[in-house]
């Protein structure tokens, strides 16, 4: 067996590839992106999908064909793909699927800090949670056993602590070669129409209480003997926390957060005196388990935001309810100094633009000395927003909005506002300029649909952002380099906000990080003759 330092994400890249995964597939998103990065580089089959929702339904169509997969996220990306997750616990599936949704408490990089149990609960679908590298492992692992053995997607919730932190991860070796995939009909089973969809949630419910059922004596939920005063009922990396903070106390650690150890949980409580549920975000274990009737305590409200660490799980044991002492100030994270987008933050202020913006690197543009943004809500949000501000500004104010949007983020879910332009455009018509750097430079230069390369940053199909544009019917669609024609760049802006049309500019820089490897990615296709990559150019 292999011993290795390996990060949470690391981690369960090692489990996917030791546990016979056949397609690995999400988007990159902090703090989950080294998860199918690492499964690449280990030689798995690994790839980023437009957005988290196309990645998930290519996952479930891997899983019906008996094959394992494993489809990768952040927190707010799993809102993204919660269409197809609601339906996949209804139509099951025949190999196995794992949905790695890792969440940020404390949001170290993320716009909400909400808490995936709620998914998991409202969608009804079994759910684990790792504590450190090596449960990350083991809990992968058994996702995917789980999902075989009772054809259900299961989640795997992560954290940035968790995601992040380095610990010793002892590898098994891999398990046997997984069944070639193979198509079976099932349409009862895959056509959720009413009449298939009835019974379908019958059976979810029937295989939801045989899981509960399973955790009531499976090793998911450890019992560790203390002095009986105290009982601490525990989740992911606050158990390890409240170890070190009560080292004398009874605790009970659950690694199946949902369906919860009802029974388990019952027995424990009644033998200690006090018993406190200490778990990150809502209180989702504590609502459950007073819900049914057990008496626990569940943290003060105060305890909902941020992370856990150990001062604040002693605090909580304490009932200590006195003011937390203000975390140290950072240095805010800025605009690189080369950074493409100077240019087009400096015009928007010059202009006095109403600025919505959206989720990527360029969102530091909100900072002095720009404070270039006026919103920023959801990925692809820019659109949609500004597009409602035209609508119902007075005249004067409209013809100032500009919706602001990455490359990536533009694919991800800023085509869609993009129809919603063409289709209901504005009596002021309406500007959108995509910052095109040629990469997903916030999570750290991965690969999209308007690259041209995969996630190996190998050569393949490349969508054309202006050429999506004109073929939608915009009229007006231009691309400049900030950089080069900074005053081009001001000039341009000026004609499309003055005119009452749509215009769609595609402000075209490298990332400065990332334009020395993307020279090389081009060169190399070049040189291989790639002619097989079509483009989408000017339709």
């Amino acid at each position: 067996m292999e011993r290795r330092l390996l990060s949470g994400d690391e981690a369960v890249a090692a489990a996917a590839a030791d546990g016979g995964v056949h397609l690995g597939t999400g988007y990159p998103g902090t703090p989950s992106t080294e998860i199918l990065e690492a499964f690449s580089t280990l030689g798995g089959k690994a790839q980023w999908a437009p957005n988290e929702k196309v990645a998930l339904e290519v996952g479930l169509g891997a899983a019906f064909a008996g094959a394992r997969a494993i489809v990768t996220m952040k927190h707010v990306g799993l809102n993204v793909a919660a269409d197809p997750l609601f339906t996949s616990a209804y139509t099951g599936v025949t190999g196995a699927l794992v949905v790695v949704a890792a969440d940020d408490p404390g949001m170290a990089s993320s716009q909400n800090e909400q808490d995936s149990r709620r998914y998991a609960v409202a969608a009804g679908l079994p759910m684990l949670e790792p504590a450190d590298s090596q449960e990350a492992y083991d809990l992968a692992l058994a996702a995917l056993e789980l999902s075989q053995r009772w054809q259900l997607p299961v989640i795997l919730r992560m954290t940035t602590r968790v995601c992040h932190s380095k610990s010793i991860v002892t590898r098994r070796a891999a398990s046997a070669p997984a069944p070639v995939p193979r198509f079976r009909r099932d349409v009862a089973a895959r056509v959720m129409i009413p009449a298939y969809a009835r019974p379908a949630h019958r059976r979810l419910r029937t295989k939801l209480d045989s899981l509960q059922a399973f955790g009531e004596t499976s090793p998911l939920a450890v019992w560790r003997e203390g002095d009986g005063k105290l009982g601490i009922v525990a989740n992911g990396v606050t158990a390890r926390h409240a170890r070190e903070a009560a080292p004398g106390a009874s605790l009970l650690e659950l690694k199946l957060v949902h369906p919860l150890p009802l029974e388990k949980i019952r027995a424990f409580a009644a033998s200690v005196e006090r018993c406190v549920v200490l778990e990150e975000g809502d209180p989702v274990i504590a609502d459950a388990v007073r819900a049914a009737g057990i008496a626990v305590e569940a943290k003060a409200p105060a305890f909902r935001f941020g992370e856990l660490d150990v001062p604040r799980v002693r605090r909580i044991l304490a009932r200590d309810l006195t003011p937390e002492p203000e975390p140290p100030k950072g240095k805010p994270p800025q605009l690189c100094e080369a950074c493409p987008y100077h240019p087009v933050y400096s015009t928007l202020k010059k202009l006095g633009c109403i600025v919505a913006g959206d989720i990527g690197c360029y969102t530091l543009g909100v900072l002095p000395p720009y404070e270039g943004m006026d919103t920023c809500v959801a990925m692809g949000a820019s659109l949609g927003v500004g597009l409602g501000l035209r609508h119902v500004l007075p005249e004067e104010d409209a013809r100032k909005v500009v919706s602001i949007i990455g490359d990536s983020t533009f694919v991800h879910t800023g085509l869609n506002g993009l129809v919603e332009m063409v289709y209901n455009p504005p009596p002021t018509g309406h500007v959108l300029v995509v910052l095109d750097n040629g990469t997903t430079a916030m999570t750290g230069q991965q690969e999209h649909p308007g690259t041209g390369r995969t996630l190996d940053h190998a050569p393949t199909g490349k969508l054309s952002i202006e050429g999506l544009a004109r073929a939608l019917g915009v009229r007006n669609v231009d691309v400049v380099d900030p950089i080069a024609e900074p005053a081009g760049f001001e000039k341009l802006l000026v004609d499309r906000l003055a005119r009452r049309e749509l215009s769609v500019v595609v402000a075209r820089r490298p990332c400065i990080l990332a334009a020395a490897d993307i020279r090389k990615y081009e060169k190399a296709a070049a040189a291989a003759g790639c002619a097989a990559c079509p483009e989408i150019e000017n339709v």
